[in-house]
């Protein structure tokens, strides 16, 4: 998937059931549902530092770079917080950076008190164990105690960020737990949480059978665990 990331492009607006059911998916199931599609989506090398905290909402991107040497000598670079939707997923690209911070606690309140949902950063946090202490949904490449103050500096909010080769468009949904993050183009939500919640009443019906005494491969063969997307469950099972 390929776009040009100097232009603001926004996905196409969504519903907002459509968000509010992905919010109960698995990872994993909207993992393998995205497979199904042939869209690659998991946004690497990020990991969760909230244990158990889950994000599912609308990105809002936000873009840094180095300072310019021409610049002020305090650069603010958190001001973009005041615009953020509420139930948006902050997606912040600081092209992966490990050496310096993009997000900390005095952020997170503020994140926080304006409804948002979550972060994701290609990129450092610090303050973890604040964030942690909030139960705020925090998702990073890295963590570090190096303030960004004066290293780095607000390049662009609304701008499409590139994520190792994976696009985060605005407007796109953003889905991370504790297996990582991922994103959904906004043009394929809703079948794509067709698919995942066919995944996952497949699995949960797989596991029902075993503990019932079936064995593995029958049951896996009986709900259709190959391409559970593409199958109708057997009469009387459950698809919730």
């Amino acid at each position: 998937m390929t776009a040009n990331l100097d232009e603001p492009v926004a996905a196409a607006p969504l519903l907002a059931e459509v968000v509010a059911r992905l919010a109960d998916c698995d990872t994993a199931a909207v993992s393998d549902a995205l497979d199904s599609l042939g869209v690659p989506g998991v946004l690497a090398g990020i990991a969760a530092r909230v244990p158990g905290a889950r994000a599912c909402g609308t990105a809002f991107t936000v873009t840094y770079r180095p300072v310019s040497d021409d610049g002020p000598p305090f650069r603010n670079a958190a001001n973009y917080l005041d615009d953020v939707p509420a139930g948006s997923v902050v997606v912040v690209d600081n092209g992966g950076s490990t050496c310096c911070t993009n997000w900390g606690s005095l952020l997170t309140a503020v994140a926080q008190a304006r409804g948002v949902r979550g972060t994701v950063l290609h990129g450092s946090a610090r303050d973890v164990g604040e964030i942690r202490e909030a139960g705020y949904p925090l998702f990073s490449t890295g963590v570090t105690m190096v303030s960004g103050k004066n290293r780095v500096e607000l390049d662009a909010v609304g701008r499409v960020i590139d994520v190792h080769g994976i696009v985060v468009r605005p407007g796109d949904v953003v889905l991370a737990d504790d297996n990582g993050a991922l994103v959904v183009p906004g043009e394929l939500a809703e079948e794509v949480l067709r698919r995942a919640t066919r995944v996952d009443a497949t699995e949960r019906n797989i596991a029902a059978a075993v503990r019932n005494g079936q064995r593995l491969d029958q049951a896996r063969m009986l709900f259709g665990y190959s391409t559970p997307w593409q199958q109708t469950p057997p009469a009387g099972a459950s698809d919730d």
